[in-house]
């Protein structure tokens, strides 16, 4: 996909979850396993956020492109920050979630699916 999109995706994603009460505490966290999006905080609970963007619907809906695999990944990435960021187990709890962003011209709509998985 161009990163291009991707980038103004995951722009359109922050400012929606911060538009709904998130903190946003980490954008695009990279280790050589992957990356993670967004990393937000909303009433003691870390959401992993994993943001997808389209301008058709050429490849399928967004979210179809967090599959098994990908979800595996996030998964562990989301581990390696708990620990890289010493976030305290016992003070959080954790969440996945897939925002789909589909950019239409200059228009867009976002779908937030909360426990994505």
């Amino acid at each position: 996909m161009n990163i291009h999109i991707g980038s103004i995706g995951e722009k359109l994603a922050v400012k929606y979850i911060k538009e709904k009460g998130y903190d946003v505490l980490d954008c695009n966290y990279s280790t050589k396993l992957g990356e993670l999006d967004i990393i937000a905080e909303k009433h003691d609970i870390i959401i992993f956020i994993e943001v997808k963007t389209r301008t058709s619907g050429i490849f399928g809906i967004p979210s179809e492109a967090v599959n098994y695999r990908k979800q595996q990944t996030i998964q562990k990435l989301s581990q390696q920050y708990i620990l890289y960021k010493n976030l305290d187990k016992s003070h959080f709890s954790y969440r996945f979630d897939v925002i789909e962003v589909k950019l239409m011209g200059k228009k867009y709509k976002i779908n937030h699916i909360e426990n994505a998985f």
